[in-house]
């Protein structure tokens, strides 16, 4: 993230951001039975500079809902064990096979391909293990297990992906797209908030609006992405760009055009934001975060 990225942020968020660095490292250290390289390989993956913005969600929905950030740490952590876990496979080369990820080599190309596969199952373990260990009351840490595993299964973010790869080259439709992307990008974005809410004890009425606000953000979020890969800028990604038109992936500018994608973007964001109306004033982090995933440069 620039400096000018992170000046888009509350400097609630900013501090937020700190302490789940700090958490992530603690809980990244293992023990002495993980092998010095499999414990490197997750460390290089899951410590990389990155934007964060799953835990940050998860984390201010708790502080909206009247929550403690202690007691949602945990989950926060979790979503982004499980995030990195999926970007490890991801660049895999049998599925997008990338070489740069957050401006450093890929961790199959730092370390090896079975290194990688193995780096990215031990985070999804680590990940339910920290959830269920460190979630208080253990109901509170059941519903957030239940949560998280069917945001990260197969009929969302692994059944996005394989969606998404097994349409490379075949013709598409906004729906088509819009469906693979609510669960490859927008499940884990919308649990993030649900995970915020529950460690909270909220309403179910706040839970539904955070959930809403995550389904519109996931789809914001994904037509950014694509109008990034066509036209951003490698140095500042960190990662290669114009790979999609290669691998034949059916994104929104291929499919609607740029400006029209330009225009859903903004549409989803606003849409977003207008569910937030339960929380007035304290959505205004919630707010801010939305604006800039429409605006982001990276």
């Amino acid at each position: 993230m620039t400096a000018s990225d992170a000046a888009l942020f509350p400097p609630e968020i900013e501090s937020f951001r700190e302490q789940i660095d700090a958490q992530l490292d603690e809980y990244s250290q293992l023990d002495s039975d993980c092998p010095d390289r499999l414990r490197e390989a997750i460390r290089y993956c899951l410590l990389a500079p990155g934007k964060r913005i799953r835990p940050l969600l998860v984390l201010t929905a708790a502080r909206m809902c009247g929550g403690e950030i202690r007691n949602a740490m945990p989950a926060a952590c979790a979503v982004e064990m499980i995030h990195n876990y999926s970007l490890i496979h991801d660049d895999l080369p049998a599925m997008d096979d990338d070489e740069l990820r957050r401006g450093r080599p890929t961790c199959h190309i730092r370390f090896d391909e079975a290194t990688a596969i193995l780096a990215g199952d031990a985070l999804i373990p680590l990940a339910f293990q920290i959830l269920a260990r460190d979630t208080q009351p253990a109901g509170v840490a059941s519903q957030c297990v239940v949560a998280l595993a069917h945001a990260a299964g197969p009929s969302r973010l692994v059944g996005g992906q394989a969606d998404d790869l097994n349409l490379q080259f075949a013709p598409s439709d906004v729906e088509s797209l819009e469906r693979i992307h609510r669960r490859k990008t927008g499940a884990l974005l919308t649990v993030s908030l649900e995970l915020g809410a529950l460690t909270a004890g909220a309403s179910a009425e706040y839970r539904n609006c955070l959930i809403n606000y995550g389904k519109h953000l996931g789809l914001a979020f994904q037509i950014v992405d694509d109008l990034l890969d066509l036209r951003g800028s490698q140095a500042k990604m960190g990662k290669r760009i114009g790979k999609d038109a290669v691998l034949g992936k059916q994104t929104y500018p291929a499919v609607i055009g740029e400006q029209a994608s330009e225009a859903r973007a903004q549409e989803m964001a606003l849409a977003a934001i207008d569910s937030l109306g339960p929380f007035k004033d304290a959505a205004t982090p919630l707010e801010v975060l939305a604006r800039f995933v429409v605006n982001r440069t990276q």
